[in-house]
C-alpha cells in the first residue's frame, strides 16, 4: 500500500505541476519541440515508418540482383547512380552497403525506436494514470537525438566510399580498417557515430519510463493492476539501460582502433602483403560485446510486440487475459534469459565446446516462458467472442509468426546443429519471422488498435484486412522458402551465387522470394495511404470505440495536455474484466454490458478476480 501511496503523491503533485501548462502553446512548442508524450509518440511513429520505408527498398533493391544477379535494371542506376551501378548493373560493393543499411535501419531505427519509442511514449503514461512522462524535456530531448542520428546515417549513403557495408554486426576487421574496403571509409565513422547518438538516446528514453512506470501510478494502480502492455514496455526499457552500453562501449573502442591507433579488435593484419601496426587485439571480443546487446535486442523489440497482442486479443476476445501472472513472470524470465544467451550467436568462433554447451542449455530454456506466452495467447481465443478487426488479425498473425520463428531457433540454439545452417538463408529465415515479421505484426496491431487514440479517428477496415491478408500470405512466401535453400547450404550476404553450379537449381526459389517480397513491400503503401488519408477523413472516434477496460480510453478523444481534463481517475481492479458475471452468474456485473473499466468501483455482487 505504500508504494500506492506514494505514487499517488507522486501523481498529484504532477498534476498540479500540469496546471501551469494550459497558456497557448506555438507551432513549435506544440509539434516540433513538444514535451506532450503523444505528441512525441507520433514524431516517433512517423520517423518509424520513414526509416522503415527506406529499409524496405532497400532489401527491394537487393533481392531483385539475387533475383537476376549481375543483369542491368534502370532502377538500380536510379537509385545507385551510374558510380555504384555502371550501365544499370549492381556491383558487390553496393550489394553489401545495402545489405548492412537494412538490417541496421530495421532492427535499430524501425523496430526499436519505431516500435519502442512510439508505443511507449503513448501508452505508459495513459495506461498507468499519470499526466505525462516522468521528464518531459527528457522526452523531448530522446526523440531529437533519435531523429539526428536517423539522419547521420541517412547521410551515410552519399559520402564517398559508400556506406558501411560489413553487415548489420560491423565485425572487425572490416569494421575497424578504413582501409580494408570501399565502405570501411567515412560510411563507417557515420555509421559508429549514429549508433552512439542511438544509444544515447535509447538510455535516455528507457530511463524515463522506468522512473515513470515506477513513480508516477495513480491511486490504487498497483504492479498487478498494470496492463500487460506496460509491463512488456516497462522490463524492455530494463534490458535496454542494462545492455544498451555494452554495445556504446564496443562502438567507442571500434572508433579508437579506427582512429587514434589502438588494437582492442586487431592483431596480425595484413593488407596487400604489408604488415599493420596492430597486435594484441582480437575481434572475437567485439563478438562478445555485439551480442551481449546483439541477443537482448531480439526481445527489446519482441517485446513490446508481445505486450500489445496481449492486451489487443484480450479486448478482441471479450476475454480476460489467461494467466496474467503467468504472463509477466514469462516476460521477466525472458528479460532475465536474454543476457545470459548471446553466445549462442558465435557457436562456429573457435568457442570452447564446454562453453558452447551451456550457451546451449540457456538457449533452449528461453523456449520455455516463450511457450507459455503463446499458450497463453491461444487459449485467451479459445472459445472467445472473437471480433476480428485488422488490429486482432495482425495480433493473431503475430502468434503465428512467433511460433514458426521460434521452432527454428531450437536448430540454431543447439552448438551442433548451428554449425551446418550457420550464416546460411536458415539464419535470415529464422529470425525475420521471429523478430522482424512479428514485431512489425506487433506494431501494425498497436496502430491499427489505438489510432483512435493518436488521432481521434477510425482507419478504414476493408484496407486493413487487404493489408493483413497480402501482408501474411507474402511475409511467409518470402521467409518460408528461405529454410529449404539455406539446409541446403546457400550462404548469406553473396551478392550472386553464378561462380558455383552447386547452387543453380536454387535460382528459381530466388526469383519466388523476390517476387514475394516485392508483392509484400507494395502492399505496404495501401497500410501507409490508410494511415494518412484517415488521419484527415477516417471516421470520428467515440471514447472508448473496443469497448475496452484500460485507462487510456477514459481520456477526452480531442487531446488534452496531461491527459485527463479534471481529476485522474482512481483504479480499483484489473486491466482485464471482461465477460464478468455477478455473484449469481445470472447478468454482467454492470448490466448488459460485457467489460467493467478500471476505474469502476468493486460493486456489491462482485468479487475481485484472483488472477
Amino acid at each position: 500500500m505504500s508504494a500506492i501511496a506514494n505514487a499517488s503523491v507522486a501523481q498529484d503533485h504532477h498534476g498540479h505541476d500540469d496546471h501551469g501548462h494550459h497558456h497557448k502553446e506555438s507551432f513549435i512548442t506544440k509539434y516540433v519541440f513538444s514535451q506532450d508524450h503523444k505528441m512525441i509518440a507520433k514524431q516517433f511513429l512517423f520517423t518509424g515508418l520513414a526509416m522503415g520505408v527506406i529499409g524496405i527498398l532497400m532489401s527491394i533493391l537487393f533481392r531483385i540482383q539475387l533475383a537476376w544477379p549481375e543483369q542491368s535494371f534502370e532502377v538500380f542506376r536510379f537509385f545507385l547512380g551510374e558510380k555504384y551501378a555502371t550501365d544499370g548493373v549492381m556491383n558487390a560493393d553496393s550489394y553489401l552497403a545495402l545489405v548492412t543499411m537494412h538490417g541496421t535501419i530495421m532492427v535499430f531505427f524501425v523496430l526499436t525506436a519505431g516500435l519502442s519509442g512510439t508505443f511507449s511514449n503513448l501508452l505508459i503514461p495513459l495506461q498507468i494514470g499519470a499526466r505525462d512522462m516522468a521528464s518531459g524535456f527528457m522526452n523531448m530531448l530522446s526523440y531529437w537525438i533519435f531523429f539526428i542520428s536517423s539522419v547521420i546515417m541517412l547521410i551515410s549513403l552519399f559520402v564517398e566510399g559508400g556506406a558501411a557495408s560489413s553487415g548489420w554486426t560491423v565485425y572487425p576487421p572490416l569494421s575497424a580498417l578504413p582501409e580494408a574496403i570501399p565502405g570501411s571509409g567515412t560510411g563507417m565513422t557515420l555509421w559508429l557515430i549514429a549508433m552512439a547518438l542511438f544509444i544515447a538516446q535509447s538510455l535516455m528514453g528507457s530511463l524515463n519510463y522506468i522512473v515513470t512506470v515506477l513513480n508516477l501510478r495513480t491511486e490504487g494502480m498497483s504492479m498487478t493492476r498494470l496492463p500487460l502492455t506496460v509491463w512488456a514496455l516497462f522490463v524492455t526499457a530494463i534490458i535496454g539501460v542494462v545492455s544498451f552500453p555494452v554495445l556504446l562501449s564496443a562502438a567507442l573502442m571500434l572508433i579508437m582502433d579506427r582512429s587514434f591507433g589502438t588494437s582492442f579488435f586487431l592483431s596480425d593484419i595484413y593488407i596487400k602483403g604489408e604488415v599493420l601496426a596492430h597486435q594484441g587485439g582480437s575481434p572475437v571480443l567485439y563478438e562478445h560485446l555485439f551480442w551481449f546487446l546483439g541477443h537482448p535486442e531480439v526481445y527489446i523489440v519482441i517485446l513490446p510486440a508481445m505486450g500489445i497482442v496481449s492486451e489487443i486479443m484480450s479486448t478482441n476476445s471479450r476475454k480476460p487475459i489467461f494467466g496474467y501472472r503467468a504472463m509477466i513472470t514469462s516476460i521477466l524470465a525472458i528479460a532475465f534469459l536474454s543476457t545470459i544467451v548471446w553466445g549462442h550467436h558465435m557457436f562456429v568462433s573457435g568457442m570452447n565446446p564446454f562453453l558452447g554447451s551451456v550457451f546451449t542449455f540457456t538457449t533452449l530454456l528461453i523456449a520455455i516462458p516463450s511457450a507459455v506466452k503463446a499458450f497463453n495467447w491461444i487459449t485467451t481465443l479459445w472459445k472467445g467472442n472473437i471480433q476480428m478487426n485488422p488490429g486482432m488479425l495482425f495480433s493473431i498473425g503475430m502468434v503465428s509468426t512467433f511460433i514458426t520463428g521460434g521452432l527454428t531457433g531450437i536448430i540454431l540454439g543447439d552448438s551442433t546443429l548451428d554449425i551446418n545452417v550457420h550464416d546460411t538463408y536458415f539464419v535470415i529465415a529464422h529470425f525475420h519471422l521471429v523478430m522482424g515479421i512479428s514485431a512489425l505484426y506487433g506494431f501494425f496491431a498497436g496502430v491499427y488498435h489505438w489510432f483512435p487514440k493518436f488521432f481521434g479517428r477510425m482507419m478504414n477496415k476493408n484496407l486493413g484486412y487487404v493489408h493483413f491478408w497480402i501482408t501474411a500470405i507474402g511475409s511467409y512466401g518470402v521467409f518460408f522458402p528461405m529454410h529449404f535453400i539455406g539446409l541446403a547450404g546457400l550462404p548469406r550476404r553473396y551478392y550472386t551465387n553464378t561462380a558455383f553450379p552447386y547452387f543453380d537449381d536454387m535460382a528459381d526459389v530466388q526469383i519466388l522470394i523476390t517476387v514475394c517480397a516485392i508483392v509484400t513491400a507494395l502492399i505496404q503503401l495501401v497500410f501507409i495511404y490508410n494511415l494518412i488519408h484517415s488521419i484527415f477523413y477516417g471516421k470520428k472516434a467515440t471514447q472508448n470505440p473496443w469497448k475496452a477496460t484500460t485507462l487510456e480510453w477514459t481520456t477526452p478523444v480531442e487531446h488534452v495536455h496531461g491527459n485527463w481534463p479534471g481529476e485522474i481517475p482512481t483504479v480499483h481492479r484489473w486491466a482485464y474484466d471482461y465477460s464478468k458475471t455477478n455473484k449469481e452468474g445470472t447478468n454482467y456485473v454492470i448490466p448488459g454490458q460485457d467489460y467493467v473499466m478500471q476505474d469502476v468501483p468493486l460493486q456489491d455482487n462482485e468479487e475481485e478476480l484472483n488472477h
